[in-house]
């Protein structure tokens, strides 16, 4: 029998320490304070960062937005997708290397596993040795350590959307929804499974990302790049030896390049759509080139042009600013203004207007034209409104219900409202009329709607 697929190779990856190292454990905790300590953080009486679907309200410090404010996310991610396209036609896959989630979380694992496990040789011993009480303490100990982290996982993640307090004391009674408990192992087994397991397949094969990225890509994007004419032809030699006698360029060929690298790949090889463009290949080839004596950057950022005509860092940046980062940029700054002014200028309440569907138009006493309407007003804000209600548009039409309402914060409410007009003072048909709503200091709202005359 032949297979028609080759076994997938686990893939040891070797701890390295460097510049890029450094930068990419940087972005493991700036993002990782963020995501679990932001559901922590109070704002006045309330989470500050809280997504309450049940309530249909969405906190993010002091801003409180509603469904009807989809417009936003909209926006938001319009403004996300447009600075990855930047990005990446700039610098590459460098939010791959450094701060996706599924990085962030596979250098995590890693860590965890490392700590137990040991480096890369004692891991690859460890998993071609017989099943003995060692291996298994050790293998079992990761797998518990790997599995309360995922768990802490998905409970910060359902902290976004019930109250983390309340849902910390839900956890120590027992007392956790249906709805709690399956996407806090979701999520949980989520992470567990992509960065314990599957790791660089989520990269190579799972995210659309890798798939795409070269549509943005041109002969001036920085990339992880190998110097083939200062390495070729690659082959060992001993510290001492002197590699144009030899014959041979500065590559020693210890492969620690393809040791280190988190997909697998050897970026000896060319620009590969595996790589992340993490830079460990860059960290751990500077550190055999301090060793055997050879200047740094064999393995380098660079870009293919640069490599091709032996441009230095200044020419580099002198051809950032071509068409598409222009395109990209302004978009990026048209989309960002403008939602900028959106959220600016916003009113901090919001009106709906719905006619009463059961009566069109009604005669009352003293002659005169009913309709009723029901308004409702949703405070934005997070203290008690006071909002007055009129209504203009047709001579002599007037608000005979109650036009004050008082609403709590971050609340709304339907109000009843009706409204009159004398008898012959407009034709019969549909009239175009408007409902003004108004808070003192905070701002006025005014909504289009409809009197019906009958005939």
């Amino acid at each position: 029998m032949v297979s028609l697929y080759e076994a997938q190779k686990k893939i040891y990856p070797r701890s390295v320490t460097g510049l890029y190292t450094k930068w990419r454990w940087f972005f493991v905790f700036a993002t990782q304070i963020f995501f679990y300590g932001m559901p922590w953080l109070q704002w006045g009486d309330r989470q500050a960062m809280l997504f309450d679907l049940d309530a249909r309200r969405f906190y993010i410090f002091g801003l409180v937005l509603y469904p009807q404010d989809v417009i936003y996310l909209a926006a938001i991610l319009i403004i996300s997708a447009m600075l990855l396209f930047l990005f990446t036609a700039v610098a590459g896959r460098q939010w791959c290397g450094y701060t996706c989630p599924q990085t962030v979380y596979t250098e995590i694992y890693l860590w965890i596993e490392r700590r137990i496990e040991g480096d890369r040789s004692a891991r690859m011993r460890l998993d071609a040795a017989p099943m003995s009480a060692a291996k298994f303490s050790r293998k079992a100990l990761k797998q518990v350590v790997w599995i309360a982290f995922g768990l802490w996982t998905g409970f910060t993640f359902v902290g976004y959307f019930t109250p983390i307090r309340e849902l910390a004391g839900h956890v120590l009674s027992w007392t956790l929804g249906p709805w709690e408990i399956f996407w806090i192992f979701f999520y949980g087994f989520a992470t567990y499974g992509n960065a314990g397991y599957m790791r660089e397949q989520v990269c190579k094969y799972m995210c659309p990302y890798a798939r795409f990225q070269s549509a943005m890509f041109d002969k001036d994007t920085l990339i992880v790049t190998y110097d083939a004419k200062r390495g070729e032809p690659r082959g060992g030699r001993s510290k001492s030896a002197d590699p144009k006698a030899l014959g041979l360029g500065d590559c020693v060929n210890c492969t620690l390049c393809v040791q280190v690298c988190p997909t697998g790949i050897d970026i000896r090889n060319g620009l590969q759509y595996e790589c992340i463009s993490c830079a460990a290949c860059i960290d751990v080839c500077d550190d055999v080139m301090d060793k055997v004596g050879y200047p740094r950057g064999l393995i380098r950022y660079s870009t293919e042009h640069a490599l091709e005509q032996g441009w230095g860092g200044k020419q580099i940046l002198r051809h950032v600013l071509r068409p598409r980062v222009l395109i990209y940029s302004a978009i990026l700054a048209a989309v960002t203004i403008a939602l900028i002014a959106s959220l600016f200028l916003r009113t901090p309440f919001k009106v709906d207007i719905v006619r009463d569907r059961a009566t069109l138009a009604r005669l009352v006493e003293g002659g005169k034209i009913e309709n009723v309407y029901r308004i409702q007003v949703m405070n934005a804000t997070e203290r008690p409104q006071t909002f007055t209600l009129s209504a203009d548009g047709l001579p002599g039409l007037e608000l005979v219900t109650d036009k004050t309402v008082t609403i709590d914060g971050a609340q709304s409410l339907w109000v009843p409202v009706r409204l009159q007009l004398p008898w012959g003072t407009a034709n019969a048909g549909s009239h175009e009329i408007h409902f003004n709503v108004q808070a003192p200091g905070v701002g006025e709202v005014r909504e289009k709607s409809v009197f019906m005359v009958p005939r």
